[in-house]
């Protein structure tokens, strides 16, 4: 995700990173594949799903901040707009996608589904929510790639809270790889403050003058005094230096 954001904001936007940006993103994305992949195998399906997953969402994410940022409207406002189109989807296009990958049809799960199940999937839907929220509000506030760098502390609390309350295994290769991912998003918090102090820096200097182009200014308006005009009474002007 990390990747593809930062070239499709680099293609749609014209957006450019620091090389302290880059190298940060490059740790966090070292980290988080040395922690969380185990299976190199690719199969046709899941690839093609993976693929259509990363673009999709890296154009969704990018849309958010641009979407904020062109119209001057809140996460709230542009969520209220965007949610319904994206229920619709589902909800025409998802049976079709279960049943591509799995060969069954929702329908046929929903026979035999318990209370229990029921209150799970509601609360899962409650959970969504709440994260559709603070994804359009982080967006909104900073990028698509600081929301995908932050996001993975996500993948090291999942990891640390399987091993600490279901008993997953956790390896040193995990350890080492959440401990390399955590570095990088520090590095990465650092590395996105220098550049915004870089760019202040930058516009403060394109719109200051300077001690030469001031005294120069001073000389003409000392040479040249402003010239400020009365009205008389009778159509008669009056200039007075000032």
């Amino acid at each position: 995700m990390i990747p593809v954001v930062c070239v499709m904001e680099w293609i749609l936007h014209d957006k450019h990173y620091s090389k302290e940006v880059k190298i940060s993103v490059l740790v966090v994305v070292i980290g988080v594949g040395v922690c969380t992949v185990t299976d190199v195998n690719v199969n046709a399906k899941g690839f093609i799903c993976a693929c259509v997953a990363v673009f999709a969402t890296s154009l969704q994410q990018i849309s958010i901040g641009s979407l904020q940022t062109k119209y001057s409207i809140g996460a709230f406002e542009l969520l209220s707009k965007t949610a319904p189109i994206q229920a619709l989807s589902l909800l025409i296009f998802g049976p079709f996608i279960d049943y591509y990958l799995s060969g069954n049809l929702v329908s046929t799960y929903m026979k035999t589904i318990s209370w229990g199940e029921i209150l799970f999937i509601l609360l899962s839907c409650a959970l969504a929510v709440f994260c559709n929220i603070s994804q359009y509000l982080c967006i909104g506030r900073f990028s698509a790639v600081s929301f995908q760098v932050l996001g993975h502390m996500k993948t090291v609390c999942v990891l640390t809270l399987g091993w600490l309350l279901f008993d997953s295994e956790l390896t040193f290769k995990n350890i080492m790889g959440m401990l390399v991912a955590v570095g990088g998003i520090v590095v990465y918090s650092w590395a996105v403050e220098v550049e915004k102090a870089d760019i202040k820096a930058t516009l403060v200097v394109k719109n200051s003058l300077t001690e030469e182009e001031l005294n120069l200014l001073k000389d003409g308006m000392e040479d040249h005094p402003i010239k400020d005009y009365k009205v008389g009474g009778s159509n008669e002007i009056e200039v007075l230096d000032v």
